[in-house]
């Protein structure tokens, strides 16, 4: 984390994980074996605690702006189709046939989807609220990201051997708690 880490607002944030994740596909993509698992269980923490982050604060948030209904609305199904995919591909492996096929339309979808945010949620955010609270929504996804597993743990293997670090529900239900904890401060 940059040492401008705690002025940073909650749209530079989420800005800057999109980065991570378009970074994280490519890493996927051009690696092999451990490298690749290693990679895609990066891909997968960071995807499951964004994604998570967003729909617990950002999208109410959106909604209760003027206009702002469907717009977050829009975003919703579109994250609800990248957690089908991602897990999907959770439940298939790095190294299953039809993997590659399945991470290319998760990250199309992943990307677009970043896009919307930028271009759609965004500007409705900054124009609603002021610096200070967009800050204080930072240190709240902060949290949250320290809370989300970081490798596998004992308890959540999957058939499959543990290939990530339990499927991305319990990494989403552990942000989740960790923000509404945050936000009940």
């Amino acid at each position: 984390m940059s040492h401008d880490a705690e002025n940073e607002d909650v749209i530079a944030l989420l800005r800057r994980q999109h980065e991570e994740i378009r970074d994280l596909f490519g890493e996927v993509e051009r690696a092999r074996g451990d490298e690749r698992r290693d990679a895609f269980r990066r891909l997968v923490r960071l995807l499951s605690v964004h994604e998570t982050a967003e729909e617990e604060l950002i999208h109410p948030e959106v909604r209760r702006v003027d206009g702002g209904e469907p717009v977050a609305e829009a975003r919703v199904k579109e994250e609800h189709r990248a957690k089908e995919l991602l897990s999907t591909l959770d439940e298939l492996g790095p190294d299953a046939e039809g993997f590659d096929t399945l991470l290319f339309q998760l990250r199309d979808d992943v990307l677009a989807h970043a896009e919307h945010e930028e271009r759609a949620e965004f500007p409705l955010l900054a124009a609603s609220h002021d610096a200070e609270r967009l800050r204080a929504m930072a240190a709240t996804v902060r949290v949250a990201e320290a809370v989300a597993p970081t490798r596998p743990h004992p308890g959540v293997e999957s058939p499959a051997g543990n290939v990530l670090l339990g499927p991305p529900l319990a990494i989403m239900d552990r942000v989740r708690d960790a923000i509404r904890s945050a936000l009940n401060r």
